[in-house]
């Protein structure tokens, strides 16, 4: 495994806990809890052949990395009901995006 997806998969731990400290102090370990959940949204992998591909981007590919499920996480931000969950998605699909990211610039020095 690589470092750029060992900090990838860090990230994925990380940016949630901070984000659940900063936007929801008063409650932020259950707040980083729902959000550690929403990462449950990579089971859509399991629909795609390979399941794991180092060198896929899953924003656009997967089911629910696609712009109308990202469309809808950023409605479920501004509910107060599911406004944790669907940060924790918008966190997942920009850290996805920006390992998509990442992997266009290698791919275009090589």
């Amino acid at each position: 495994m690589s470092a750029a997806s060992v900090l990838h998969l860090v990230l994925h731990g990380l940016l949630p806990g901070a984000a659940a400290w900063w936007l929801f102090r008063t409650r932020w370990r259950s707040a980083w809890l729902i959000m550690m959940a929403t990462m449950a949204v990579d089971l859509d992998h399991l629909l795609a052949d390979p399941i794991y591909d180092p060198d896929r981007c899953s924003i656009g590919f997967h089911p629910l990395h696609t712009a109308p499920a990202i469309a809808t996480y950023g409605v479920l931000t501004v509910m107060p009901a599911t406004a944790v969950a669907g940060t924790g998605l918008l966190i997942h699909m920009a850290l996805d995006a920006s390992d998509c990211a990442v992997q266009k610039t290698a791919g275009s020095r090589t």
